[in-house]
């Protein structure tokens, strides 16, 4: 799909901005007029607009989408809570009462699945009614730098701000790209996560940086009763399939879906089998 599709092209829709309690305004665009709701969480260092593919495929095929920059992402603000993972998950809950979701399927990508699963235990009143499922894509429960050089190497880098200036360089940029993607990664792929990498502010995302490695729901994951599909693909560098293997064992109703030679970016690397993970949970 993505060979046929602009990969920085926007997501039209109606724009709102969504105020928390804190006083953070959270940029969204709703599209598409579909009876069931999906709502899609974007992963570290990205923005919504990681998810035009997947949103055009979900409008084609009848489905409503909500898509958000993260607190501290893309045109979204940082109020006085700050950047941690519970006020970052809290916003879930106030995207969902704002938009007043009942029976939506929540998608997060590495730091949004991140994030939906530590939603998910903090606020059990959400399941059922309001996330009727959920797609968990690319994604860790915590302690990311467990058995992972990469992450070990690039997340003081990022921390520390050198990372965003060596990959001005374009031989680290296009590295740095390749590192996110599976086998045969594809220029235009590498050339969007150049793009939408370094527009963030990373100075003020590292205590979600910190809490990736320092923070651990693994022993949590139990307290998840709606059906979950777990995504992955096996050349994923940043968030190993073992951690999809320890997801799996804790989460009670969960599917896996093992996408080969693929790596962490399946927004863009699979958008097919991400939808199609999309529609598996639409029960």
């Amino acid at each position: 799909m993505y060979q046929e599709f602009q990969l920085s092209k926007p997501i039209p829709g109606k724009v709102e901005f969504v105020e928390m309690p804190d006083g953070t305004r959270i940029h969204t665009i709703t599209s598409g007029t579909g009876k069931t709701t999906v709502l899609l969480a974007h992963g570290y260092g990205f923005s919504h607009i990681e998810w035009n593919v997947i949103v055009e495929g979900l409008n084609q095929l009848d489905y409503r989408t909500i898509v958000f920059d993260q607190r501290g992402h893309g045109k979204s603000s940082i109020g006085q809570d700050g950047i941690s993972s519970r006020s970052m998950a809290s916003d879930y809950r106030g995207l969902i009462e704002y938009f007043n979701l009942e029976d939506c399927i929540l998608v997060g990508h590495s730091m949004g699945g991140f994030l939906a699963m530590k939603f998910l235990i903090d606020h059990p009143d959400m399941q059922q009614k309001h996330i009727k499922s959920c797609v968990l894509m690319a994604t860790f429960a915590g302690d990311v730098n467990k058995n992972n050089f990469q992450n070990r190497l690039q997340i003081p880098l990022i921390k520390s701000g050198i990372l965003l200036k060596l990959i001005k360089w374009k031989p680290i940029g296009i590295g740095f790209g390749k590192s996110l993607i599976g086998e045969n990664p594809d220029p235009e792929i590498v050339r969007s996560i150049l793009e939408i990498f370094p527009q963030q502010d990373h100075s003020k995302l590292v205590p979600i940086l910190k809490a990736f490695a320092d923070e651990s729901y693994y022993d949590r994951l139990k307290g998840i009763s709606i059906p979950c599909a777990v995504v992955i693909g096996d050349k994923d560098a940043t968030t190993p399939p073992f951690h999809t293997d320890n997801i799996v064992q804790e989460i009670p109703n969960t599917t896996r879906i093992d996408i080969p030679g693929k790596g962490h970016c399946l927004n863009f690397e699979a958008p097919d089998e991400i939808i199609n993970a999309i529609q598996l949970m639409d029960r």
